[in-house]
């Protein structure tokens, strides 16, 4: 005997609630969480300069996006910035060693490179001499936090679409939401431009290899990605993005002045927190205080743009947890309790093998739960499809 049994409403967003067999449904998670949680990463990781902290950041971004991506194609390109951070690295070790600053009695000498004489007018900048074996290590693990910062918003990309975040902007940032929804689908863009050109150029005939390769990759890459934009922009334009509303004069300019105020002041509390030397006031008095003034141009600002939404992107507990854990990890970096704040930083003079200490370890450890507690993404629907009911055999 059969029976038939229909789809759920397509006009309901898609639940998390376990199924018969205790596993949960697959869904997108919310694309602000996963940007919480790489953020919160990003800043843990800008907190120390320890290579072992640094290297576990970097794992943890990996497990994360191999379990949690999407088949979507910007979904592959995180593999392109793992090679861009390479090049970073690259870049920091090769400048460190040709403005080397001399060596110590006690480095360890490696090679030297040819001095190059400087003008008067140009003291203090020396190109070129001996370069030893702890300036390069030094160089490494500045370019190594700068690229797991960079990996961070790479994961970012990955794990989230750029598009749906636009449209769970406040009223206020409308504009403003255009333009960083542009620029953030621009590397997306790119890697999806990047493999299609590769997958084109497989199968035609001709082997070039290496720099008489590069007009035939870079060309055509570039070129699609800006239809893309421009494509992008023409329909944000014909849904009424960028529009003032009924807005007057005064209100817009009462707004941007708030607004204005409001990221100053977030501005100087950050650096009030990051730089200990700096006074009490500009740290978390003048964070809240830009808050304040941030949501008061949010509302104010949110009146004047009427939005309609279709099919919210549901914030349930799996997005609590994973924007949690993201955090969590950055405050404990942050509040130097439960161990010795000089074990974030990694001195090379004298050369010695750096500690890994337990509690910033186990906070990173904590944001790769980010994994396990994002529900798992589901197929790609394929285009046009519909739901239709579904026929199963009855097993009597």
């Amino acid at each position: 005997m059969a029976r038939t049994t229909t789809a759920p409403d397509p006009t309901r967003p898609p639940d998390t609630t376990t199924t018969t067999g205790g596993r949960r449904l697959p869904r997108t998670l919310h694309p602000m969480a996963w940007w919480i949680w790489a953020l919160a990463l990003a800043t843990a990781a800008g907190r120390t300069n320890n290579p072992l902290l640094l290297l576990l950041v970097l794992a943890v971004l990996g497990y994360v996006v191999t379990l949690r991506r999407t088949e979507a194609p910007w979904a592959r390109g995180f593999v392109y910035y793992l090679w861009l951070a390479l090049i970073v690295i690259a870049i920091r070790v090769v400048f460190r060693a040709v403005f080397v600053s001399g060596v110590g009695p006690d480095d360890h000498y490696l090679f030297s490179l040819p001095h190059l004489p400087m003008p008067d007018w140009y003291a203090g900048v020396r190109i070129g001499g001996p370069v030893s074996l702890e300036a390069l290590l030094s160089a490494a693990t500045d370019g190594l936090r700068l690229a797991c910062m960079l990996c961070c918003i790479g994961a970012a990309n990955t794990l989230a679409n750029p598009k749906r975040a636009l449209r769970v902007l406040p009223g206020a940032l409308h504009e403003l939401g255009v333009a960083v929804t542009v620029s953030l689908s621009v590397a997306p863009q790119l890697v999806h431009s990047a493999q299609r050109v590769t997958r084109a150029r497989r199968l035609r005939a001709g082997d070039h290899r290496g720099f008489r390769a590069l007009r035939g990759i870079v060309v055509p890459v570039l070129e699609d990605a800006l239809e893309r934009s421009l494509r992008l922009a023409a329909a944000m334009d014909s849904r009424g993005y960028g529009r003032a509303g009924t807005a007057t004069r005064g209100s817009r300019r009462l707004t941007g002045v708030l607004m204005l105020a409001g990221m100053c002041g977030l501005c100087a509390g950050a650096y009030g927190l990051l730089d200990a030397t700096a006074p009490t006031a500009l740290g978390l008095p003048a964070l809240i205080g830009g808050s304040l003034l941030c949501v008061a141009g949010l509302r104010l600002g949110g009146r004047r743009v009427a939005r309609t939404a279709y099919r919210p992107d549901p914030w349930r507990l799996p997005e609590w947890t994973v924007a949690g854990c993201g955090v969590l990890s950055a405050v404990v970096l942050f509040a130097n309790t439960g161990y010795d704040p000089a074990a974030l930083t990694t001195a090379f003079h004298p050369l010695r093998w750096p500690e890994l200490p337990p509690v910033p370890a186990a906070a990173i450890l904590l944001a790769g739960a980010a994994a396990l507690a994002a529900p798992p993404p589901g197929p790609p629907a394929p285009a046009g499809a519909t739901p239709r009911p579904r026929t199963t055999e009855d097993p009597k």
